[in-house]
């Protein structure tokens, strides 16, 4: 039980992380330092850090909307199989330590 709320917690600070720019907020930052102003000058019209730039830069650099999205959706869902196999793994560890108990 322990061991689910350790994850449930981790679930919670992920999607507080996730809060933050939208898709089309992040295209229109990259686009903006493609038309020649400066990364500080974006960097402080729009609130965020240069490392935050560089950053969605390195990962979104030539991605329209949509294949963002996507990304986006892809990464959800791998994230949410990923906490699926550890809890059936966790469900299954425990249930051959019953049985090993039993014999």
């Amino acid at each position: 039980m322990a061991a689910r709320m350790v994850l449930f917690r981790r679930e919670e600070s992920q999607e507080m992380a996730k809060r933050g720019h939208s898709e089309g907020a992040i295209l229109r930052v990259l686009r903006e330092a493609e038309s020649g102003e400066t990364v500080v000058e974006i960097c402080r019209k729009h609130g965020i850090s240069q490392q935050t730039f560089y950053l969605w830069k390195k990962k979104y650099a030539g991605l329209g909307l949509s294949e963002l999205r996507e990304l986006r959706q892809l990464r959800e869902e791998n994230g949410k199989l990923k906490q699926l196999v550890a809890d059936l793994s966790l469900d299954r560890h425990i249930l051959q330590e019953i049985v090993a108990k039993k014999l």
